[in-house]
């Protein structure tokens, strides 16, 4: 055993930095545990266990390469803060005890773990990714920033799951019976203006079934097709060129001006997808 208390030869995989940040912030203890004295966390954010099969026997063959991360109760046994996945294959597995790491902590900071620890695995689905990176800004009240440095991933990667955890439930209902799962097109539905719209681009992936780029350039229709017409909007104080669009409050307080990189005639569902775009960015901002 280590000074630490970990059994010698025990290494981390990706991970490893934030246990052992985890181990310099809080009194932890290495042990091994009775594998039928530690229990799952009721309220894991993880959704979907997955296939156990290759983790199983990787345990038979090498032993639990990673301890678990667990909380002491005071019935004399554990809850898992981390490592479901290998409790559970390590049953599989036939193990009788596991390699933990004893964490004494309160719920809040057991849920956080949790969710971060998670986070940085690569098998979880989009929308458990999704769910988990808003269920940290929700309850602990973290801003997309402070999600991105926990977590490791860059700022632009959490506002992209965040607005995929906002989807309407209807529109993530109807993604998930299309077996729709690729970021990059959950994205493009995102972007969409409103629900309704959600609903007719999704009627229309699957009408015509549409692949990755074939999807990509329905969401961004070519110049070609039928132009925005600045006369046929109702709000005159709004005002467009080939290439910008500018707006103005009909009490004067303040004034709206989008410019596009793009040569050619304003469509609509271009600058309507920039309002949102920008809309969202801004109200992310303040989260």
């Amino acid at each position: 055993m280590s000074k630490r208390g970990l059994p010698t030869g025990i290494k981390m995989r990706h991970d490893a930095h934030y246990v052992e940040e985890l181990a310099r912030t809080y009194r932890s203890i290495g042990r091994i545990i009775p594998i039928e004295k530690i229990a799952p966390n009721p309220e894991q954010p993880r959704v979907d266990i997955g296939d156990l099969t290759e983790l199983t026997e990787s345990i038979k063959q090498n032993g639990v390469l990673e301890p678990l991360l667990v909380k002491p109760k005071s019935d004399g046994t554990w809850m898992i803060i981390a490592g479901e996945r290998r409790w559970r294959a390590s049953n599989l597995a036939g193990l009788s005890e596991v390699p933990c790491i004893e964490f004494d902590i309160d719920e809040k900071n057991i849920a956080e773990i949790a969710l971060i620890e998670n986070l940085q695995r690569k098998d979880l689905t989009v929308w458990e990714e999704a769910d988990g990176l808003a269920y940290l800004n929700q309850r602990f009240e973290y801003t997309h920033e402070e999600i991105a440095k926990k977590i490791g991933k860059s700022r632009s990667t959490v506002t992209e799951l965040m607005s995929l955890a906002g989807l309407p439930e209807s529109i993530r209902a109807k993604c998930l019976k299309a077996d729709i799962s690729a970021k990059s097109t959950l994205l493009e539905i995102a972007r969409q203006f409103d629900e309704q719209t959600m609903h007719e681009f999704l009627d229309n992936i699957e009408k015509q079934n549409l692949k990755r780029e074939d999807i990509r350039r329905a969401a961004r229709p070519s110049k070609k097709t039928s132009s925005y017409n600045p006369e046929q909007e109702s709000n005159k104080n709004s005002k467009k060129n080939n290439d910008f669009f500018h707006y103005e409050s009909a009490d004067k307080e303040f004034k709206l001006e989008i410019r596009f990189n793009k040569s050619g005639k304003l469509e609509r569902r271009d600058l309507l997808r920039a309002l949102k775009e920008a809309f969202d960015n801004v109200k992310n901002q303040y989260n």
